[in-house]
């Protein structure tokens, strides 16, 4: 099969489409036949190997996960002996690593059937960003009806999710975004938008009872002083690639994690990881018109270091996707 592949850590340039081995599932895991697969910030890290602490797994001298591409949506073409509930010919969508293949094996717990009514492209935009929103929002952050909520980052990735789905729960939003990505940011629900660079939401006088931080451009006081006094601020990576770095944002992580303890507003991390169920609660927000994934635009699978770069250099709006 034919799949992206990453030798040694470097620039986009070092990612080569190369025929590979067609990977065999496990017991637990489904073969999928690859349709589509989104980009996001996880594979210029993985890419660059930054922050360099992040090389104690992602691998110290190389990437130990060859080939790059996290999310997917395709047709099963094959069960693990495991499996329950997923079959042969079934659309699906999920989380994996390297997905910019024609192939990928994905585990069971990891995998859905995709939404109704949503391309195999528009499928592929969500697992990872959508899943990352739906942890941030509702599980660490706990958002109910009649709160206020800010996202930095509003229209990136994980942005545009989080803006709809504090809208879902009933929040009034505020997105943080650029001044050509305003008007995405009012489509998709915010309630009002800080174009940065025209303001500073961190001193415009106004505080929310969830300030979640997509982006890792602020210090920790900055987002505390836009935070009511008993609200929370959650804290991701993201980014964008500026040269390397040892913490990057794990730096702000951490300093959080240290604070956290002698103030009354939480300080929490935004720990992503991959459930079956969580794809199934965002297939019915979905399915139900709640939420709904934006892409900018797609790339063939020969055309994936493209992809990447696009979307580390143009501070690329919404997802960017890989067709297979």
């Amino acid at each position: 099969m034919k799949a992206v592949v990453q030798d040694r850590y470097g620039s986009a340039d070092t990612l080569e489409l190369r025929e590979v081995e067609q990977p065999v599932p496990a017991a637990d895991e489904v073969l999928v036949r690859v349709h589509a697969a989104s980009v996001n910030a996880y594979d210029w890290h993985y890419l660059h190997g930054d922050p360099k602490i992040a090389r104690l797994s992602f691998g110290l001298r190389a990437p130990k996960v060859r080939i790059r591409g996290r999310d997917f949506a395709g047709r099963v073409e094959a069960v693990g002996a495991e499996v329950r509930g997923l079959h042969p010919g079934d659309e699906v969508y999920g989380e994996a690593d390297g997905t910019f293949a024609e192939f990928v094996c994905a585990k069971d717990s990891e995998t859905d059937l995709k939404p109704a009514g949503l391309s195999f492209e528009q499928a592929a935009a969500m697992p990872l960003a959508a899943n990352t929103a739906l942890i941030g929002l509702r599980d660490v952050a706990g958002v109910r009806a009649g709160q206020s909520v800010l996202v930095n980052g509003a229209s990136g990735g994980v942005g545009t999710f989080a803006v709809q789905l504090a809208k879902a729960y009933g929040a009034e939003v505020t997105g943080v975004c650029g001044a050509r990505n305003v008007e995405l940011v009012a489509s998709l629900g915010a309630d009002q938008i800080v174009d940065y660079t025209r303001e500073d939401f961190t001193r415009a006088g106004r505080r929310y009872d969830v300030v979640l931080d997509l982006v890792g451009n602020r210090s920790l006081r900055d987002l505390r002083r836009a935070t009511a006094a008993a609200g929370t601020v959650v804290l991701s990576g993201g980014g964008v690639y500026e040269g390397g770095s040892v913490l990057g944002p794990v730096r702000l992580i951490l300093r959080g994690l240290l604070l956290s303890p002698f103030v009354r507003q939480r300080v929490l991390q935004l720990p992503a990881r991959p459930r079956k169920e969580n794809l199934g609660a965002l297939r019915e927000l979905a399915e139900a018109g709640k939420i709904a994934p934006t892409v900018e635009r797609t790339y063939p699978l020969s055309e994936a270091a493209e992809a990447i770069r696009h979307l580390e250099v143009e501070h690329a709006r919404a997802k960017i996707v890989v067709t297979v």
